[in-house]
């Protein structure tokens, strides 16, 4: 790995040439005291700044956010680019202050609108700031006189910020080209000298500033790679707030910090937060502060997913989000401590607000304020605090969860009580599997290729890739039929006898399938009696599959293992028509279940007054034929109704019977009771009755139909 990122160091380019005394447009007030004045006093015009003017202030603002943040190892160098070029301060650190450069540039003063454009240039600039990245800074110089046998591993690398006014597109993609030129002279240079370095990488930022009111000749670009050594990005910003905005986001993307905003800040004098607010005694207000700070302060919130970001939105500088804290009240006892994971050094985005003073103040004078989470619901969460040592105010990171200077939890308590099912006793086993034990070294260890170390990390990585550690969120880990294969799939190599165990394996689960044989899956969360059959096996296939997927590249065994699993898997149309037909008779048999209990005694009262009622009506009509009989061989009446055991159905009919069938039957039970049979119909054969049936038996003969006799 080698030392020293691309923010190291950092060469600022400000055009000074003629073009850049033009005004920016955009209007300062600078009579405010209305109601003061006098009368008579004529008010004051608004003034506006030239692009050289913003270009200064907000650069400024990019270096002293910087200094904030990162007093040591981060530094600057600063060059002014007219006629000739004009570096403001060099690498050293007692160089690195906002004082330094603001001296400096008053030095060189604005630009000259009656100088010959034609003999001013930016490239003069871009030419002095690639040749000051080859200079060693007292950083690298350390780090290359301790590290002699591996100096290669000092990296030297750095960016190029440069504002100006481009005139178009071409003229963009020249400078890039001048700046790739530069880069391939000056290491060649530096390949025969030791007071300077090759430039290994830089990153050129071209922010191109108009005016406001007019329309842009520059088109922003994202960041590409022109060469090996160089890429480049274009910014078009309008001058004014808006280029403070720009070098305000990139200040963040360039060294890696995050914005806090502190809300509900209050200004009222029992707290003394702001002096100025001790004449408004009855009133009080909040106001809200954005700090800036390392992005480490956050880390905690980007891991539980826990963040409460406030965002604004510009056109010309993009999307700007912030984290956002509330005030707590300020503990008064500053000897109090507090556990914190992290302190990091914090930069005030407008350091000349009111708001932004008074808080810095207050924290200076020894005191410490403490920030919660804002939350809809729920108790208080504070998770930081601010305070200062030693002249400068930190942001503290207090510890929200379980600390780590307390005994840890026990495993079967599980993680903050609440998980127990861990797979311990599987664990264990797997520590035993992966035990490191020290290898002698030897020409057998040296030509096996691999170094023990690394043979074992590789096992490692092979054992981990699918691994639950709970017992219910698996189970093929919890079968004891999937214990050979799931051994045998995590070998980098399969010999053919582990290929028929594991095929074997995956055979017995098909036959456990077949059976309908019961697996253990874990109802926790469910209700009922969790997932049907075939949803089970449904779940052990999938993760058997999953399992054996992500080794499938160790060799062409694996793909064999896997290929046999999809084979079993997939069954024929006529087997999961079979399993389709189960599945909708459990349904249906599950339905039942549950509405047998509701409708069994509606079902049981309406049977009963049924045969009730049946009963009756027979005896009502035994009753009536009784009285109309005259003599036992007299017909019975014509309306004369059948009683109800007397009205059979036909063997052979089963389920509903029809109305007319019903009808039928009816009327054939009443006719057989007013005569006797025609005993030829009852002896009939195909509807046709046979005569003379006891001819053949006395003459011995057969007759037919047409009346001829046969022996």
């Amino acid at each position: 790995m080698k030392m020293f990122s691309v923010s190291h160091k950092t060469a600022f380019v400000v055009d000074h040439c003629p073009y850049m005394a033009e005004s920016s447009r955009q209007q300062v007030e600078c009579d405010v005291l209305t109601k003061s004045r006098g009368q008579g006093m004529i008010p004051l015009a608004p003034v506006s700044k030239s692009l050289w003017t913003c270009a200064v202030e907000c650069s400024m603002e990019y270096c002293r956010i910087l200094y904030d943040v990162y007093p040591l190892k981060k530094l600057i160098n600063y060059i002014v680019s007219d006629s000739e070029f004009h570096i403001l301060n060099s690498w050293r650190q007692e160089d690195q202050s906002t004082h330094e450069l603001m001296s400096a540039l008053a030095a060189v003063g604005p630009p000259n609108p009656q100088e010959d454009p034609e003999c001013c240039s930016v490239l003069h600039g871009l030419v002095a700031a690639v040749e000051s990245l080859c200079k060693i800074t007292e950083y690298q110089h350390e780090a290359r006189t301790t590290l002699m046998d591996t100096a290669d591993r000092v990296a030297n690398r750095g960016r190029i910020i440069c504002l100006t006014n481009a005139k178009s597109d071409t003229h963009v993609r020249m400078l890039e080209d001048c700046v790739q030129e530069t880069i391939l002279e000056q290491n060649k240079m530096a390949a025969g000298s030791d007071r300077l370095m090759s430039i290994q990488q830089c990153e050129l930022v071209l922010v191109h500033i108009f005016p406001q009111g007019e329309d842009t000749l520059v088109s922003d670009r994202p960041k590409k790679e022109v060469s090996s050594l160089l890429t480049s990005e274009v910014h078009s910003v309008r001058a004014g707030r808006h280029l403070a905005t720009k070098l305000n986001i990139l200040v963040q993307q360039h060294f890696d910090l995050a914005s806090t905003t502190i809300t509900n800040i209050p200004m009222k004098p029992t707290l003394n937060v702001c002096e100025q607010e001790e004449q408004h005694a009855n009133t009080s207000a909040n106001y809200d502060v954005e700090l800036l700070h390392h992005r480490d302060a956050h880390l905690e919130f980007f891991k539980s997913g826990d963040l409460h970001m406030a965002g604004s939105t510009s056109r010309d500088s993009g999307l700007k989000e912030t984290v956002t804290l509330k005030w707590c009240t300020p503990r008064t006892n500053s000897v109090e401590l507090h556990y914190c994971t992290g302190a990091y050094r914090i930069s005030p985005t407008d350091v000349n607000s009111r708001p932004s003073s008074c808080l810095t103040n207050f924290l200076l004078n020894g005191r410490s304020v403490l920030l919660e989470q804002p939350r809809k619901s729920g108790s208080k969460v504070i998770s930081h605090m601010l305070s200062s040592h030693g002249g400068e105010i930190f942001l503290h990171v207090l510890n929200s969860t379980r600390s780590t200077l307390e005994d840890p939890p026990s495993i079967s308590e599980g993680c903050g009580g609440r998980v127990t099912d861990y797979r311990i006793t599987d664990f264990g086993e797997f520590m035993r599997e992966n035990r490191l034990t020290p290898v002698p070294e030897s020409p057998d260890t040296e030509a096996s290729g691999k170094p023990p170390a690394e043979r074992a990390k590789a096992q490692l990585e092979r054992y981990t890739r699918y691994w639950p550690m709970i017992i219910s969120q698996t189970t093929i880990f919890n079968m004891q039929a999937v214990v050979p294969l799931a051994n045998l799939i995590v070998k980098e190599s399969l010999s053919e006898e582990d290929l028929l165990t594991c095929q074997k394996t995956v055979y017995n689960l098909v036959d456990m399938e077949r059976k309908n044989d019961p697996l253990p899956i874990s109802t926790v969360g469910s209700r009922g009696k969790g997932p049907k059959r075939d949803e089970q096996y449904r779940i052990m296939w999938n993760e058997l599959e999953t399992l054996v997927k992500t080794h499938v590249a160790g060799s062409e065994r694996h793909q064999r293992v896997l290929d046999c699993i999809i084979a079993c898997r997939s069954k024929p149309p006529e087997e999961e028509e079979r399993k389709k037909r189960g599945r909708k008779r459990e349904d249906k048999e599950d339905k039942a279940e549950k509405s047998i209990n509701k409708d069994s005694e509606d079902k049981n009262w309406q049977e009963s007054e049924r045969l009730k009622g049946a009963l009756e009506r027979g005896k009502e009509e035994q009753g009536e034929s009784e009285v109309i009989k005259d003599s036992p061989d007299s017909p019975e009446p014509l309306n004369k109704k059948p009683r109800l055991e007397e009205i059979q159905l036909p063997e052979k009919a089963k389920g509903p019977v029809s109305l007319l069938t019903m009808w039928t039957n009816r009327i054939t039970v009443a006719n057989s009771r007013k005569h006797q049979e025609f005993a030829g119909r009852i002896s009939s054969v195909n509807n046709k009755a046979e005569l003379y049936q006891h001819l053949k038996d006395e003459n011995g003969m057969d007759v037919h139909e047409n009346g001829k006799a046969t022996r």
